[in-house]
């Protein structure tokens, strides 16, 4: 069998709904949806915040750092 990326989003929704949190598929949360979680696929506010609150003694320009990463990877990623 070979392991992909959905057989892993799977398993992690699946864990995480089983831990309590809210699921959701990036289909349906993707922007210009009703359940959409932003405005644009670029949008990356929501993780800048994330990162300053649970991480706040790493220095800003490290945070920056990892928020561009992210939009690297991201902007890799075909859109569903």
């Amino acid at each position: 069998m070979s392991l992909n990326k959905s057989i892993v989003e799977d398993a992690a929704l699946t864990w995480f709904g089983e831990l309590g949190y809210a699921v959701g598929h990036r289909p349906q949360l993707a922007p210009g949806k009703p359940a959409a979680e932003r405005d644009s696929f670029g949008e990356l506010g929501r993780l800048r915040e994330a990162i300053r609150r649970l991480y706040p003694a790493i220095p800003m320009e490290a945070r920056e750092e990892t928020v561009a990463a992210f939009a690297t990877i991201q902007s890799k990623e075909p859109v569903p």
